[in-house]
């Protein structure tokens, strides 16, 4: 006959309330409700730190494209400031030349009016000496041979007549190489003015070309530059911003690993508790166990980490891969001797095997956090 030990009713009810209790905690701890007044805000300062920092990559993007022009703009002001020394040459030049076309034509004006004034004499001569003619009337050579007295006065009158029309016909000359002059020394004038109206029009062309390409390397410039400052402030403040917001992350993700510490040690201490008072499970008359798991024994490791860690259940692989009722990951659990893929798909003997050679007797406690939580080093 097997005999089994009954359990006192209202000390098992009130074990069992406090189980309840303790679990509740624990779960409160683990569910995402347990932080639900966090979370929101949590939520929300991770989604405004993801815009931040989006915001400063298009921002970084921007001062890389703006560093790019600015590169092909210096090299399009180099080559518009060697047009610049250039066109300053050839304007030094043209320059010179226009003060010496200027100089040539004061001369010539000069001469003009030498030429001028010469001509305007040998005409007034000219004029006066057919006046003469005129009015004294034109001595031909029989009434000069007749009225001569002697031969001597004959070879004088012939000399004087001669000497006379030589005069006329240089007064003449002179005239016509005056005027010939003057009509010369008024084309190249003519000639002179055009080329430095032409020369003085170009020079006003290249002065009005370097105006334009100082005003649009200054236009460039300035743009360029405002750009670049205003993407650059705009950097710095989404910096400041993302660093206040990583700072108000840290200040939240530690006041709840807090709280959450503060709650593991609660239920830590409740379930050390209700441990004290839970009487011993049921045995039967072979002196085996009826299998019932609790905080009374059955577990490999102190069991405030197995309800911290899986709350005493046999769970499936979370985020990380851990499972089953130590959560061990799939690494350890092969490095450790456990057979199978994972530890959830094994039996609990098993589980415990492998979770006691991982413990240690203690010295492999740092491998679960929730060690650390429970206070448990």
């Amino acid at each position: 006959m097997r005999t089994c030990r009954r359990t006192d009713p209202p000390r098992a009810a009130a074990v069992a309330i406090a189980l309840t209790a303790v679990l509740a905690t624990a779960v409160a701890v683990l569910s995402p409700s347990g932080t639900s007044a966090a979370t929101p805000n949590l939520g929300q300062l991770h989604s405004e730190l993801g815009q931040s920092e989006a915001q400063q990559q298009n921002l970084s993007s921007n001062i890389g494209s703006l560093s790019g022009l600015i590169s092909s703009l210096d090299g399009q002001i180099s080559l518009v400031q060697s047009r610049k020394a250039a066109v300053n040459t050839e304007l030094a030049s043209d320059r010179a030349k226009l003060a010496r076309v200027q100089a040539s034509l004061k001369k010539e004006r000069a001469v003009l009016v030498k030429l001028r004034d010469r001509l305007a004499l040998a005409k007034m001569i000219l004029r006066r000496q057919l006046v003469s003619n005129y009015e004294g009337g034109q001595p031909d050579l029989v009434s000069v041979v007749l009225n001569a007295n002697g031969f001597t006065n004959l070879l004088d009158q012939l000399n004087y007549l001669g000497m006379a029309e030589h005069r006329q016909q240089a007064i003449i000359t002179v005239t016509r190489t005056a005027q010939a002059q003057a009509d010369q020394a008024a084309r190249r004038l003519a000639a002179l003015q055009v080329s430095v109206r032409q020369m003085t029009q170009s020079a006003a062309v290249q002065a009005q070309a370097l105006a334009g390409m100082n005003s649009l390397l200054h236009a460039k410039q300035a743009a360029v530059a405002r750009a670049r400052a205003a993407q650059q402030s705009a950097l710095v403040a989404a910096r400041i911003r993302a660093a206040n917001l990583r700072h108000q992350i840290s200040q939240v993700e530690a006041a709840q690993a807090a709280a959450a510490a503060r709650a593991a040690a609660a239920a830590a201490a409740a379930a050390q508790r209700a441990a004290a008072a839970t009487p011993s499970a049921p045995v039967t008359s072979s002196g085996g166990s009826t299998g019932a798991l609790g905080p009374s024994g059955g577990w490999a490791i102190p069991y405030a980490i197995v309800l911290c860690e899986s709350g005493g259940q046999n769970l499936p692989p979370n985020s990380a891969g851990a499972s089953g009722y130590y959560q061990i990951m799939p690494a350890t659990w092969k490095l450790f001797g456990g057979t199978g893929p994972a530890a959830y798909l094994a039996p609990k003997s098993e589980q415990d095997a492998v979770a006691s050679r991982i413990w240690n007797g203690g010295a492999g406690a740092s491998n679960w956090v929730c060690a650390g939580i429970v206070g448990i080093h």
